[in-house]
């Protein structure tokens, strides 16, 4: 079984009184887990409250507080790409992840993830990323090495500091005579819960997309996202009628089926741009990864 050795975290949310019991909280949060699993877990102490304490089977549910557990999965499947550093000093770290590897544990994922391993390779367990992309996004994945310079490093993330490409290929028609799109609305959590949807309301999600070349049905672009939002590149081009090609999200769910390796989606964190707070300097960095193009 894979464990992880960093806690990960959920926040209990305001409800309606009665108050669910913690364990009640986590089989409904966790419904993939079986409610044995969480019993057992909560009796070895492996589920910790705000305050480092152990939950037992008598803690109180507390609304906005935060609960700490450790990640388990019984059989973990290998992802058998490697990842690259690209560039490392003592305040951060720039890697390069694969398709199909996620930033951080999550779901069937524990030992492999960009997290684990690069902490693993780097001996630097302070590694923490400073932005996330998608599990099936290959590309440039940011991470603060240094506790004391974090803060300034993720506010660049937190106030749009950051210039962000990403290169896509789309099997989608597109039209000859419009070749740029600024597109911005309002995206929310969809149903199930890892997808997102647009709703009406203020605009919370922008991104300038380009297309560059076309060839055979196929389209390449680049993305430039100006906010951050979960499958937001993703979402905007489906919006657009140029889905990604392979994307198994939008613009349609498909069957839950095993990771085709041949065929990941066809999205790339190419490059990143920014200056540095602590040293002032322009600093840019590209991945060598290509599409199937």
């Amino acid at each position: 079984m894979a464990l992880s050795p960093y806690p990960a975290t959920v926040t209990m949310p305001k409800v309606a009184k009665p108050y669910p019991s913690v364990l009640d909280f986590l089989c409904l949060r966790f419904p993939k887990i079986e409610r044995s699993s969480w019993e057992r877990r909560i009796a070895e102490g492996k589920v910790l409250g705000e305050d480092g304490s152990p939950i037992t089977s008598v803690s109180e549910y507390a609304p906005q507080k935060r609960i700490f557990y450790f990640r388990e999965v019984e059989h973990e499947a290998p992802i058998p790409f490697p990842e690259q550093i690209l560039f490392q000093n003592q305040d951060f770290l720039v890697s390069c992840k694969p398709h199909f590897l996620p930033v951080t544990p999550g779901g069937a994922y524990v030992d492999e993830c960009l997290l684990h391993r690069l902490r693993k390779s780097t001996g630097n367990d302070d590694l923490v990323p400073m932005h996330r992309i998608d599990r099936e996004t290959a590309g440039i994945v940011l991470f603060s090495a240094n506790k004391r310079t974090r803060v300034q490093y993720c506010e660049l993330f937190r106030t749009g500091k950051v210039e962000k490409t990403y290169h896509a290929i789309s099997a989608g028609s597109v039209d000859p005579e419009k070749r740029a799109w600024l597109v911005e609305n309002r995206m929310v959590p969809g149903a199930p819960w890892f997808r997102m949807e647009t709703a009406a309301g203020p605009a919370n999600a922008r991104s300038r997309i380009e297309l560059v070349e076309t060839k055979q049905g196929m389209s390449r672009f680049l993305l430039t996202p100006l906010t951050g939002k979960t499958h937001q590149l993703r979402l905007h081009m489906s919006g657009l009628g140029f889905g990604i090609l392979n994307d198994r999200y939008y613009p349609e769910l498909q069957p839950q089926g095993p990771d085709a390796f041949d065929s990941p989606l066809q999205l790339l964190a190419k490059a990143v741009k920014f200056q540095d707070p602590v040293t002032g300097k322009q600093m840019g960095f590209e991945s060598e990864r290509k599409l199937l193009w």
